[in-house]
Protein backbone atom coordinates (compact mmCIF):
# COMPACT_ATOMS: atom_id res chain seq x y z
CA UNK A 1 0.00 0.00 0.00
CA UNK A 2 1.04 3.58 -0.47
CA UNK A 3 -0.21 7.15 -0.17
CA UNK A 4 0.77 10.30 -2.05
CA UNK A 5 -0.27 13.59 -0.44
CA UNK A 6 -0.28 16.95 -2.20
CA UNK A 7 0.27 19.57 0.46
CA UNK A 8 2.69 21.64 2.54
CA UNK A 9 4.63 19.15 4.68
CA UNK A 10 4.58 21.49 7.66
CA UNK A 11 0.77 21.25 7.62
CA UNK A 12 0.63 17.53 6.84
CA UNK A 13 3.19 16.28 9.37
CA UNK A 14 1.30 17.32 12.55
CA UNK A 15 -1.60 15.11 11.43
CA UNK A 16 0.54 11.95 11.36
CA UNK A 17 0.71 9.79 14.47
CA UNK A 18 3.72 9.66 16.80
CA UNK A 19 6.06 6.72 16.16
CA UNK A 20 4.14 5.59 13.09
CA UNK A 21 7.06 5.18 10.68
CA UNK A 22 9.94 2.74 10.68
CA UNK A 23 12.05 4.82 8.30
CA UNK A 24 12.02 8.51 7.40
CA UNK A 25 14.17 9.69 4.51
CA UNK A 26 14.16 13.24 3.18
CA UNK A 27 15.97 14.93 0.34
CA UNK A 28 15.07 18.60 0.93
CA UNK A 29 16.13 21.53 -1.23
CA UNK A 30 19.89 21.99 -0.88
CA UNK A 31 19.81 25.80 -0.64
CA UNK A 32 21.97 26.11 -3.75
CA UNK A 33 20.95 29.74 -4.20
CA UNK A 34 19.45 29.18 -7.65
CA UNK A 35 16.26 27.70 -9.12
CA UNK A 36 16.32 24.02 -10.07
CA UNK A 37 14.82 23.36 -13.51
CA UNK A 38 14.56 20.47 -15.95
CA UNK A 39 12.93 20.79 -19.37
CA UNK A 40 11.50 17.61 -20.88
CA UNK A 41 11.96 17.13 -24.62
CA UNK A 42 10.54 14.88 -27.30
CA UNK A 43 12.66 14.27 -30.39
CA UNK A 44 11.11 13.62 -33.81
CA UNK A 45 12.65 12.93 -37.21
CA UNK A 46 12.87 16.18 -39.25
CA UNK A 47 15.31 16.91 -42.07
CA UNK A 48 15.28 20.58 -41.03
CA UNK A 49 15.69 19.75 -37.34
CA UNK A 50 18.09 21.29 -34.83
CA UNK A 51 19.84 18.03 -33.87
CA UNK A 52 22.02 15.60 -35.79
CA UNK A 53 21.92 11.94 -34.82
CA UNK A 54 23.34 8.63 -35.95
CA UNK A 55 24.21 8.46 -39.65
CA UNK A 56 23.72 12.18 -40.11
CA UNK A 57 19.94 11.98 -39.66
CA UNK A 58 18.38 15.20 -38.37
CA UNK A 59 15.83 15.51 -35.57
CA UNK A 60 13.69 18.28 -34.11
CA UNK A 61 13.40 18.92 -30.35
CA UNK A 62 9.92 19.61 -29.02
CA UNK A 63 9.70 20.94 -25.42
CA UNK A 64 7.07 19.09 -23.38
CA UNK A 65 7.23 21.41 -20.39
CA UNK A 66 9.47 22.20 -17.46
CA UNK A 67 9.60 21.06 -13.86
CA UNK A 68 11.21 23.52 -11.46
CA UNK A 69 11.37 24.80 -7.90
CA UNK A 70 13.16 27.63 -6.14
CA UNK A 71 16.12 26.58 -4.01
CA UNK A 72 16.90 29.81 -2.15
CA UNK A 73 16.45 30.29 1.60
CA UNK A 74 17.44 33.26 3.75
CA UNK A 75 17.55 30.99 6.82
CA UNK A 76 17.71 27.37 5.73
CA UNK A 77 17.91 25.91 9.24
CA UNK A 78 14.86 27.88 10.38
CA UNK A 79 13.00 26.32 7.44
CA UNK A 80 14.29 22.83 8.19
CA UNK A 81 14.19 22.63 12.00
CA UNK A 82 10.44 22.23 12.62
CA UNK A 83 10.30 19.56 9.93
CA UNK A 84 13.22 17.66 11.50
CA UNK A 85 11.49 17.76 14.87
CA UNK A 86 8.45 16.14 13.31
CA UNK A 87 10.70 13.49 11.73
CA UNK A 88 12.01 12.64 15.20
CA UNK A 89 8.49 12.46 16.63
CA UNK A 90 7.21 10.27 13.82
CA UNK A 91 9.91 7.61 14.12
CA UNK A 92 9.13 4.29 15.76
CA UNK A 93 11.41 3.34 18.70
CA UNK A 94 13.52 1.18 16.36
CA UNK A 95 13.32 3.64 13.45
CA UNK A 96 16.01 5.39 11.42
CA UNK A 97 16.15 8.84 9.88
CA UNK A 98 18.17 9.78 6.79
CA UNK A 99 18.85 13.34 5.65
CA UNK A 100 20.22 13.72 2.13
CA UNK A 101 22.03 17.04 1.66
CA UNK A 102 25.14 18.45 -0.01
CA UNK A 103 28.32 20.19 1.12
CA UNK A 104 26.77 23.65 1.45
CA UNK A 105 24.61 22.81 4.47
CA UNK A 106 25.73 19.35 5.69
CA UNK A 107 27.77 20.57 8.68
CA UNK A 108 25.03 22.95 9.88
CA UNK A 109 22.42 20.20 9.52
CA UNK A 110 24.48 17.75 11.54
CA UNK A 111 24.78 20.18 14.46
CA UNK A 112 21.02 20.73 14.34
CA UNK A 113 20.30 16.99 14.19
CA UNK A 114 22.65 16.35 17.11
CA UNK A 115 20.53 18.78 19.13
CA UNK A 116 17.24 17.14 18.10
CA UNK A 117 18.18 13.44 18.21
CA UNK A 118 21.17 13.54 20.55
CA UNK A 119 24.78 13.09 19.46
CA UNK A 120 24.70 9.46 20.56
CA UNK A 121 22.00 8.78 17.95
CA UNK A 122 24.26 9.71 15.04
CA UNK A 123 25.42 6.48 13.39
CA UNK A 124 26.90 7.25 9.98
CA UNK A 125 27.83 9.95 7.54
CA UNK A 126 27.36 8.27 4.17
CA UNK A 127 29.00 9.80 1.13
CA UNK A 128 27.29 9.28 -2.21
CA UNK A 129 30.08 9.81 -4.73
CA UNK A 130 29.53 10.20 -8.46
CA UNK A 131 31.56 11.39 -11.43
CA UNK A 132 29.48 13.44 -13.82
CA UNK A 133 29.14 17.04 -14.97
CA UNK A 134 31.44 20.02 -15.26
CA UNK A 135 34.88 20.38 -13.71
CA UNK A 136 35.83 23.88 -12.58
CA UNK A 137 39.45 24.97 -12.94
CA UNK A 138 39.68 27.03 -9.75
CA UNK A 139 38.68 24.42 -7.14
CA UNK A 140 38.26 20.66 -6.72
CA UNK A 141 35.04 19.53 -8.44
CA UNK A 142 32.22 18.83 -5.96
CA UNK A 143 31.10 15.31 -6.85
CA UNK A 144 29.38 13.95 -3.77
CA UNK A 145 26.33 14.31 -1.55
CA UNK A 146 26.11 13.61 2.17
CA UNK A 147 23.52 11.32 3.76
CA UNK A 148 23.32 11.59 7.56
CA UNK A 149 21.90 8.57 9.41
CA UNK A 150 20.38 8.92 12.89
CA UNK A 151 18.60 6.24 14.92
CA UNK A 152 15.69 7.01 17.24
CA UNK A 153 17.41 4.73 19.74
CA UNK A 154 21.13 3.97 19.16
CA UNK A 155 20.78 0.66 21.00
CA UNK A 156 17.75 -0.50 19.07
CA UNK A 157 17.48 -0.01 15.33
CA UNK A 158 16.91 -2.08 12.20
CA UNK A 159 20.02 -3.05 10.25
CA UNK A 160 19.56 -6.09 8.02
CA UNK A 161 23.15 -6.97 7.24
CA UNK A 162 22.20 -9.90 5.01
CA UNK A 163 20.10 -7.56 2.84
CA UNK A 164 23.09 -5.43 1.87
CA UNK A 165 23.76 -5.65 -1.84
CA UNK A 166 27.30 -6.74 -2.69
CA UNK A 167 29.72 -4.80 -4.86
CA UNK A 168 32.78 -6.03 -6.80
CA UNK A 169 36.25 -6.10 -5.25
CA UNK A 170 38.60 -3.60 -6.86
CA UNK A 171 41.37 -6.22 -6.88
CA UNK A 172 39.52 -9.58 -7.06
CA UNK A 173 42.75 -11.47 -7.70
CA UNK A 174 43.88 -10.64 -4.16
CA UNK A 175 40.90 -12.19 -2.34
CA UNK A 176 40.43 -15.48 -4.16
CA UNK A 177 37.66 -16.71 -6.48
CA UNK A 178 35.10 -17.46 -3.76
CA UNK A 179 35.16 -13.98 -2.24
CA UNK A 180 35.46 -12.36 -5.65
CA UNK A 181 32.31 -14.13 -6.84
CA UNK A 182 30.39 -13.11 -3.72
CA UNK A 183 31.56 -9.49 -3.72
CA UNK A 184 31.97 -7.25 -0.70
CA UNK A 185 29.67 -5.05 1.33
CA UNK A 186 29.87 -1.30 0.68
CA UNK A 187 31.54 1.08 3.13
CA UNK A 188 30.18 4.50 4.05
CA UNK A 189 31.25 5.75 0.61
CA UNK A 190 28.73 4.73 -2.02
CA UNK A 191 29.88 5.01 -5.64
CA UNK A 192 26.80 5.29 -7.81
CA UNK A 193 26.21 7.16 -11.05
CA UNK A 194 23.53 9.83 -11.22
CA UNK A 195 20.27 9.05 -13.01
CA UNK A 196 21.23 8.94 -16.71
CA UNK A 197 19.63 11.67 -18.83
CA UNK A 198 18.28 9.16 -21.32
CA UNK A 199 17.84 6.27 -18.86
CA UNK A 200 14.58 4.38 -18.32
CA UNK A 201 14.60 5.47 -14.68
CA UNK A 202 14.55 9.15 -15.58
CA UNK A 203 11.28 10.96 -14.79
CA UNK A 204 12.31 14.46 -15.86
CA UNK A 205 12.10 15.78 -12.30
CA UNK A 206 15.04 18.00 -11.27
CA UNK A 207 17.34 16.59 -8.54
CA UNK A 208 16.00 13.03 -8.98
CA UNK A 209 18.13 10.56 -7.00
CA UNK A 210 19.11 7.06 -8.19
CA UNK A 211 16.76 4.24 -7.26
CA UNK A 212 19.76 2.10 -6.27
CA UNK A 213 20.58 4.43 -3.35
CA UNK A 214 17.07 4.21 -1.92
CA UNK A 215 16.75 0.48 -2.55
CA UNK A 216 19.79 -0.06 -0.34
CA UNK A 217 18.48 2.16 2.46
CA UNK A 218 15.00 0.62 2.43
CA UNK A 219 16.23 -2.98 2.29
CA UNK A 220 18.72 -2.62 5.13
CA UNK A 221 16.81 -0.33 7.48
CA UNK A 222 13.27 -1.74 7.28
CA UNK A 223 11.54 -5.11 7.29
CA UNK A 224 8.81 -6.20 4.86
CA UNK A 225 5.46 -4.61 5.62
CA UNK A 226 6.90 -1.65 7.51
CA UNK A 227 6.20 2.02 6.75
CA UNK A 228 8.45 4.57 5.05
CA UNK A 229 7.95 8.34 4.94
CA UNK A 230 9.40 10.96 2.59
CA UNK A 231 7.98 14.45 3.03
CA UNK A 232 10.09 16.09 0.31
CA UNK A 233 9.08 13.36 -2.10
CA UNK A 234 9.91 14.99 -5.46
CA UNK A 235 10.01 12.31 -8.14
CA UNK A 236 8.92 9.51 -5.77
CA UNK A 237 12.11 7.45 -5.70
CA UNK A 238 11.52 6.49 -2.06
CA UNK A 239 8.03 5.29 -2.96
CA UNK A 240 9.28 3.08 -5.77
CA UNK A 241 12.03 1.57 -3.61
CA UNK A 242 9.54 0.91 -0.81
CA UNK A 243 6.80 -0.52 -3.04
CA UNK A 244 9.14 -2.89 -4.88
CA UNK A 245 10.50 -4.13 -1.53
CA UNK A 246 7.05 -4.78 -0.07
CA UNK A 247 6.96 -1.78 2.25
CA UNK A 248 4.17 0.74 2.77
CA UNK A 249 4.96 4.37 1.95
CA UNK A 250 3.68 7.89 2.51
CA UNK A 251 4.97 10.58 0.16
CA UNK A 252 4.31 14.29 0.68
CA UNK A 253 5.06 17.14 -1.70
CA UNK A 254 3.53 20.57 -2.23
CA UNK A 255 4.19 20.60 -5.98
CA UNK A 256 1.31 19.45 -8.23
CA UNK A 257 3.92 18.66 -10.89
CA UNK A 258 5.80 16.38 -8.49
CA UNK A 259 2.59 14.58 -7.50
CA UNK A 260 1.78 14.08 -11.19
CA UNK A 261 5.23 12.56 -11.77
CA UNK A 262 4.91 10.30 -8.71
CA UNK A 263 1.41 9.16 -9.61
CA UNK A 264 2.53 8.08 -13.06
CA UNK A 265 5.75 6.49 -11.79
CA UNK A 266 4.02 4.52 -9.03
CA UNK A 267 0.95 3.45 -10.96
CA UNK A 268 2.11 -0.17 -10.61
CA UNK A 269 1.61 0.14 -6.82
CA UNK A 270 -1.90 1.70 -7.07
CA UNK A 271 -1.26 4.36 -4.40
CA UNK A 272 -3.96 6.51 -2.84
CA UNK A 273 -3.52 10.10 -4.04
CA UNK A 274 -5.10 12.97 -2.14
CA UNK A 275 -4.91 16.72 -1.71
CA UNK A 276 -4.35 17.68 1.91
CA UNK A 277 -7.30 19.60 3.34
CA UNK A 278 -9.57 18.84 0.39
CA UNK A 279 -10.59 15.35 1.42
CA UNK A 280 -9.09 15.01 4.91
Amino acid sequence: MGTIILGDNLEVLPTLADGSFDLVYIDPPFNTGKPQRHTRLAVTRDEAGDRVGFGGRRYRSVPLGSLHFDDVFDDFLAFLEPRLRHAYRLLAPHGSFFLHIDYREAHYCKVLLDAIFGRECFLNEIIWAYDFGGRPKRRWPAKHDTILWYARDPKRYTFNYDAIDRIPYMAPQLVGPKKAARGKTPTDVWWQTIVPTAGRERTGYPTQKPLKILERIVAVHTDPGQRVLDFFAGSGTVGEAAARAGRDFVLVDQSPEAVEVMTKRLAFASPTVRRFGADG
